[in-house]
């Protein structure tokens, strides 16, 4: 018998197998994903693509606003990183790889797509514990109802997190309510204050992860990110989340307004930067 922490090893193809599990517990946990030489490749494309941002002084992409913090050294950071791949060739080819287009299947019955352009595209949160740090945890909340303010209704999507670094369950890291996914209106809206409610659940429960791992839930399933218990270089978490969704293509531009659930998340967020640059349309696959 399955249990929600399940692991499972990637060989290609998605399976009835993956399916029938994501679509009971809500999550899926594959091992391995990516190599550790991929890993350390990809740290580097983000650090690239973070210098690029910091010097160019951008605080939001297509609408969607950065979060800022400050590394272990004092260096500024920025602690979430929306569209990621279009400053990265090496991202964007990797979101149109196989390995990564076949995750749509999950979706399944419904025709999935990588939303690389849509949503926040891909994004790398970055959690790190320090005295400067604004984003060390995140709070009990779903992915789903930002379709509603979006002004369309909610539609079946899944949140791909491929996670760059070693993150036991003693060092925080993710928690999810497992089948919280497929309750109904009300539990999906009213089960948990969004964000705002940290405290754990007995219900529960938390994955052993390690650097190239793949987790991918549902995007109705209640899930939080318990906050290290560390301080400074041990607290360390990076994350690379990849947006599978389903409905009428809705690509962002320069010219997308902010929506109403990041303006309303600038309330539990601190904001870091005091002053705001003109936005910046980045283009597919430059060079850094």
């Amino acid at each position: 018998m399955s249990t929600p922490t399940q692991q499972f090893h990637f060989n290609g193809q998605i399976t009835s197998l993956h399916i029938e599990h994501l679509k009971q517990y809500g999550i899926i946990h594959f091992k391995q994903f990516i190599s550790y030489h991929t890993v350390k490749e990809f740290l580097y494309e983000i650090y690239q693509v973070e210098q690029h941002l910091l010097n160019k002084g951008i605080q939001q992409v297509n609408g969607i606003p950065l979060k800022f913090g400050y590394n272990v050294d004092g260096a500024p950071l920025i602690q979430r990183i929306a569209f990621a791949s279009l400053f990265s060739s090496t991202l964007s080819n990797f979101l149109k790889s196989d390995q990564v287009q076949e995750l749509t299947k999950l979706l399944t019955p419904y025709e999935g797509r990588i939303g690389e352009l849509e949503k926040d595209g891909l994004v790398v949160n970055h959690y790190l514990n320090t005295s400067d740090s604004s984003f060390t945890r995140l709070g009990w909340h779903t992915d789903s109802p930002r379709d509603l303010f979006l002004g369309s209704r909610i539609k079946p999507m899944l949140n791909v997190g491929l996670h760059l670094d070693d993150c036991p369950q003693s060092n925080g890291g993710l928690r999810v309510l497992p089948g919280t996914h497929n309750k109904g209106f009300f539990t999906l809206f009213f089960k948990k204050k969004y964000f705002i409610d940290h405290e754990p659940d007995q219900n529960e429960v938390g994955l052993d992860i390690q650097a190239g791992d793949l987790t991918i839930h549902d995007g109705r399933l209640w899930h939080r990110v318990q906050q290290s218990p560390y301080i400074g270089e041990k607290s360390r978490r990076r994350v690379m989340y990849i947006p599978v969704i389903t409905g009428a293509y809705q690509p962002k531009t320069a010219d997308s307004k902010t929506p109403l659930y990041h303006r309303l998340a600038s309330l539990v967020f601190k904001k870091q930067a005091k002053k705001k640059v003109p936005q910046y349309e980045p283009q597919l696959n430059p060079t850094i």
